[in-house]
């Protein structure tokens, strides 16, 4: 048997594992994540490593192979936890070792720390004005000006002194041997909620009105928060789902269920589905639970990202809180993983490997003994098909029935037919009622939001002659008007201007089709004019801090309408928003996904929750052309049984998740003739297997987007009950392709769906 070894995971160049026979006497030793001794390089020097893999293939001439030297005492670390889960991600969802090694520890590198440096006098004032006329004796100009600023400051930012005062290392170096002046260095600690703690210290000792002390909890969420901390004490890990409406107080029982697990001495990780959610979030977290508090994301820098994992990993970090990435915090002693809007989709990896956050939760709290609690209005059918299951296999089921604030109550909606207003001559995308409802509650001084999920100006760009639409030469997709002329692909981000002419008919006449956020925007300022408008999307927030300005901008009453996608009506908490106008609720409703009602519920729901939070009356508008389809009608009731019924009899039909397991294999290459070959191969691998009977094969179709970066996609579908036959599936189609003549002309995904 051999093990495959990777030396140093915080080194690029031996971040890839090296392979190494496992002796016969420490055969029952060797697992993976165990820390090994081994000697490496040509010099047989002994250095430390992890075990990623056991195999019995050798990759290399046997004699070639040198033997493991032995096992590191007391190595079973958090990181050699992640390295199991690497391992166990490369085994369920398909993939390389190395592909699940960069998921699990993202930090490639050590970042360099950053540091104050001064420049710090060490004269008396009688000896400095001495050395200033030596100085000026002497026509020595920079020392000079040095010196006098020594004067007036004896502690100069080293930084300062070489920019402004236009000194050289060479200069200041006589200055350093003879003891004049001295160079002092503190690292200064890159820390992303710096922001929050000025901003919470410049608000006083009570911030908001909360303060760090603890929200009285109502009954029901007393209740739950007792029961999970008597579970927990038990030793009893079932994963939990609080399904709650929104507004109901689930960041409050979270947070007690946290004070709880940290007074056992053990960590916490807390996942949101978007960044746009971290300020909000973490703001009230870091109040409760201060410096103990914090936030990894895409958005940081190196420097800080690596700076949170060594917090993390040093003990002085014990609550983290980020999106999907956050779950591979390097914590030691890990008691308690939180998923809220456990429905989103946003935990589902888009990459190889095609983990969900919420299985993986699942897995790594099982390595280290830790409990899940999962939280949201509208659970996943998946979840709330376990919790209803109850004890075995299922989830522990609390409710929260209504909203935590005295006086709140749910935001009364309506929804409008936009058919019936086009038969009535309104061609605007505002409805008569949502116009209304929008000028009634700026004369009152409240806020609105207003939700269209597409960014840009128009959705494509087409000729008015012809009818040939400006498509993406490296995608098959249109592209989308953007502010500027700019047409923009959101799938590749190839960019071009708005032509003159068609380029089909040479016909000036080239006009946007649709709407998008930023055309909503447009549009409301003219309606509105007096009124602040502010816009949330993609766009706004790509660059770093957008989410933060935007969302403070609008919880401190700087804008009266915020218009966006998806990302502003999730989670957000602002007690000023009566009404929220959701303009085009079929735009998730007939996509290609069969959990698109499913979505469209959920973001409804999701949506309507933003009204009324605090005691004022709120009230939602739903502008669809379906008004019949249940997934809204169910939604302007806030009805989510309702719905799980309906749906759940839809995916019974069709058997679709949760009733039936569904792998689908992504099959892609630059060249179409060798997509369809590979493609056409795997599928005859499947019919020859001895489960082919018990499977219901769909395919190979191509993707609905077939072409992408100018990349051919096809799509090999699987339903089966049986989880386990699905894997033994995979695992035959990882080993066939792997010889196959066309292995390194195709890229193949698994996705369990």
């Amino acid at each position: 048997m051999y093990a495959n070894v990777i030396i140093d995971i915080s080194h690029e160049k031996v971040d890839r594992p090296f392979q190494y026979r496992i002796p016969d006497a420490l055969a029952d030793q060797i697992a993976v994540g165990v820390q090994v001794r081994i000697p490496f390089g040509a010099g047989n020097h002994e250095r430390k490593g992890y075990v990623v893999e056991i195999t019995d293939r050798a990759q290399w001439n046997t004699d070639q192979i040198k033997e493991i030297a032995g096992v590191v005492a007391g190595s079973v670390t958090g990181q050699s936890q992640l390295i199991r889960l690497a391992w166990w991600m490369k085994e369920r969802y398909g993939s390389t070792m190395n592909q699940a090694l960069k998921t699990v520890l993202p930090v490639k590198q050590k970042v360099q720390k950053r540091e104050d440096r001064l420049l710090v006098c060490r004269l008396t004032e009688e000896e400095l004005r001495a050395a200033i006329d030596e100085a000026a004796r002497k026509k020595y100009r920079a020392r000079e000006r040095l010196l006098r600023a020594f004067l007036e400051s004896p502690r100069i930012p080293y930084g300062i002194a070489l920019r402004q005062m236009n000194l050289t290392a060479a200069t200041l170096k006589p200055l350093l041997e003879n003891g004049t002046a001295e160079l002092t260095a503190k690292t200064v600690e890159r820390s992303p909620v710096e922001a929050l703690r000025r901003r919470d210290a410049a608000a006083g000792p009570d911030g908001d009105g909360r303060g760090a002390v603890p929200c009285a909890l109502n009954p029901e969420q007393q209740a739950i928060a007792d029961d999970f901390a008597a579970r927990y004490d038990r030793g009893d890990r079932q994963t939990s789902l609080i399904c709650g409406v929104t507004g109901s107080g689930k960041t409050e029982v979270y947070m007690e269920m946290i004070s709880h697990v940290l007074r056992q001495g053990r960590e916490v990780i807390v996942l949101i589905p978007e960044i746009a959610l971290t300020y909000q979030t973490v703001l009230r977290f870091y109040r409760r639970f201060g410096d103990l508090v914090s936030v990894i994301n895409s958005r940081l820098s190196a420097g800080e990202r690596y700076d949170q994992f060594e917090r993390a990993l040093n003990g002085d970090v014990r609550v983290m809180i980020g999106p999907r990435s956050a779950l591979f915090t390097p914590f030691q002693n890990l008691g308690l993983i939180v998923i809220d809007e456990e429905h989103e989709s946003a935990y589902k990896s888009e990459l190889s490997p095609r983990y969900h956050a919420r299985e993986t939760a699942q897995e790594r709290a099982r390595m280290c003994g830790a409990a899940v609690v999962l939280g949201s209005a509208t659970p996943s059918l998946e979840a709330y098909s376990r919790a209803l299951r109850g004890s075995g296999d299922g989830y522990r089921l609390y409710r929260l029935t209504k909203r935590a604030k005295a006086g709140s109550r749910m935001a009364s909606v309506r929804v409008v037919d936009l058919r019936e207003e086009l038969r009535a001559g309104n061609k605007s995308i505002f409805s008569r009622e949502l116009k209304e409802a929008m000028e009634r509650e700026l004369a009152g001084g409240h806020q609105i939001m207003l939700f269209l999920n597409r960014r840009g100006y128009s959705n494509f760009v087409s000729c008015r002659s012809c009818g040939q639409a400006m498509k993406c030469p490296h995608c098959d997709v249109t592209l989308t008007l953007h502010r500027g002329s700019r047409l923009v692909c959101h799938y590749c981000g190839y960019q071009t201007r708005t032509p003159a002419k068609c380029p089909s008919c040479g016909s000036p006449y080239i006009a946007g089709f649709g709407t998008g956020t930023q055309k909503i925007e447009a549009m409301t300022r003219e309606m509105f004019p007096a009124a602040r408008v502010l816009r949330m999307d993609l766009d706004t927030t790509s660059r770093k801090g957008g989410h933060e300005e935007i969302l403070a901008s609008f919880a401190g009453g700087e804008a009266d309408i915020l218009v966006g996608t998806q990302m502003i009506v999730k989670g957000h908490d602002f007690p000023n928003v009566t009404l929220v106008g959701i303009l085009a609720a079929d735009l998730s409703l007939y996509s290609s996904d069969f959990r698109c009602g499913e979505r469209t519920f959920q973001l409804l729901t999701q949506a309507a929750g933003r009204a009324g939070r605090d005691g004022t009356p709120g009230q939602v508008v739903i502008q669809t052309y379906s008004p019949g389809h249940y997934a809204v009608d169910c939604a302007a009731r806030q009805d989510y049984e309702a719905f799980y019924r309906k749906e759940m009899a839809y995916r019974q039909v069709l058997r679709y998740p949760p009733v039936c397991e569904l792998l689908a294999v992504l099959v892609s290459s630059r060249s179409e003739e060798t997509l369809d070959a590979a493609a056409a191969q795997l599928h005859g691998w499947v019919l020859g297997m001895p489960e082919a009977a018990q499977v219901q094969l769909i395919g190979p179709a191509e993707a609905p987007v077939y072409k992408v970066n100018d990349i051919y996609r096809k799509i090999l579908y699987m339903k089966q009950e049986n989880y386990d036959i699905l894997v033994k599936i995979k695992n035959r189609l990882e080993d066939l392709s792997s010889r196959a003549e066309w292995y390194d002309r195709v890229m193949m995904q698994f996705d369990f769906a």
